[in-house]
């Protein structure tokens, strides 16, 4: 059994791909699939350890960006997804899987492309509320369509469609406070705010923070994953603020979290202040009420969205980036921290809300699939 998995651009198309993977590797060994092997490709290996973790060969193709505004680049990545087509379709031909599963995104297009011409069966898994333009294609051919959110339903032919959650990958929805906020050299006993921008940071978000750290610092602890452009300019400023202030260790920046750090980020923070990507999934499956900040300018407005439809569940505050003060950040942070009923209400939506099962369902799928695909 041969299965493709193909995606790309940025962790929210890889680590839900990572996450089946898990899955299928289970599934194998369980049930000693013969000459079992996943590939992925795409036009880079984004994190080739996990790669090699998983057992997943890496297959390059090129692709080109699907810009929506003129740029000089979009003219030279024509010609990039062409050549990443006709590779695809002469190492996917080699290869043969008996299954792909996209996650969309730029990058999945070659394989996507190959797949179709090659009449190889096609899963889809779409994370947002609105669909990329990818999916929305693929979705015309797929065979199955998996969805994070019900009103995606409304792109795709909805007998295809299958609402499975997103899939999270195990090292990260199975956290526990047990040693956390000692990892972060932290006290047990004080409530620490997390604030995720994703692994680009947010500056807005950045910003609103750091306006409001000396007083956040009173009565919480913080942990900060800035990203790499701001990471400089908070910690400047954070240490002009602060100065020689006794609780200035109360706060902890980052440029990014790895996994391990990633996970003691879940198990050490109370409450979260994040955009509203893919992240969210992994902020519902820790349990942790959150204040989410949509990315105003994401394609199909789709970060606003996903958080108000995680906010209809009760799992959540919505800021908007036109209404984001510091003052208004300050209070709705307070205001879930220091309501205990509140608080366990917020955290009992969210945990509700994950669907943990999401990745072995997509599993399942694509090895019924694979095991009926006729060659």
């Amino acid at each position: 059994m041969k299965i493709l998995l193909t995606g790309g651009g940025t962790g929210g198309h890889f680590y839900p791909l990572i996450a089946i993977s898990e899955e299928l590797n289970a599934l194998s060994d369980k049930e000693r699939f013969i000459d079992f092997k996943m590939y992925y490709m795409s036009d880079t290996p984004y994190n080739q350890q996990l790669l090699n973790e998983q057992f997943i060969k890496y297959v390059p193709v090129t692709a080109g960006k699907m810009r929506v505004y003129f740029s000089i680049q979009n003219f030279f990545d024509i010609f990039k997804t062409f050549f990443g087509i006709i590779k695809a379709i002469f190492t996917m031909f080699s290869i043969y899987p008996d299954v792909v599963i996209s996650k969309g995104g730029y990058a999945a297009v070659p394989a996507l492309v190959a797949a179709k011409l090659l009449r190889i069966p096609v899963i889809i898994h779409e994370s947002d509320t609105v669909p990329g333009r990818v999916s929305i294609w693929s979705g015309k051919f797929a065979k199955k369509i998996a969805l994070s959110f019900p009103e995606a339903e409304e792109y795709f032919d909805k007998k295809k469609c299958s609402i499975t959650g997103q899939p999270v990958r195990h090292s990260l929805t199975h956290v526990s406070s047990v040693g956390a906020k000692e990892f972060f050299d932290l006290d047990k006993t004080i409530p620490t705010i997390g604030i995720w921008g994703g692994s680009q940071g947010a500056k807005a978000i950045n910003d609103a923070i750091i306006a409001i750290v000396s007083e956040l610092v009173e009565h919480f602890q913080v942990i900060h994953q800035t990203g790499d452009t701001d990471y400089n300019d908070v910690t400047t400023e954070f240490k002009i603020i602060m100065g020689d202030n006794v609780k200035r260790t109360r706060y902890k920046a980052f440029k990014y979290l790895n996994d391990v750090q990633t996970k003691m980020f879940g198990g050490a923070v109370d409450i979260v202040v994040s955009r509203s990507g893919s992240s969210l999934f992994e902020i519902a499956a820790w349990g942790k009420p959150s204040v989410l900040i949509p990315y105003p300018i994401a394609h199909g407005d789709h970060q606003r969205k996903n958080a108000y439809h995680y906010a209809r569940t009760g799992a959540c505050a919505v800021i908007e980036e036109a209404n984001l003060t510091p003052s208004i950040l300050k209070n709705e942070i307070e205001s879930i921290l220091k309501h205990k009923d509140h608080y366990d209400t917020m955290a009992h939506h969210a945990k509700d809300f994950f669907k943990s099962d999401a990745a072995k369902v997509i599993a399942l799928e694509a090895v019924n699939i694979a095991l009926s695909h006729d060659r």
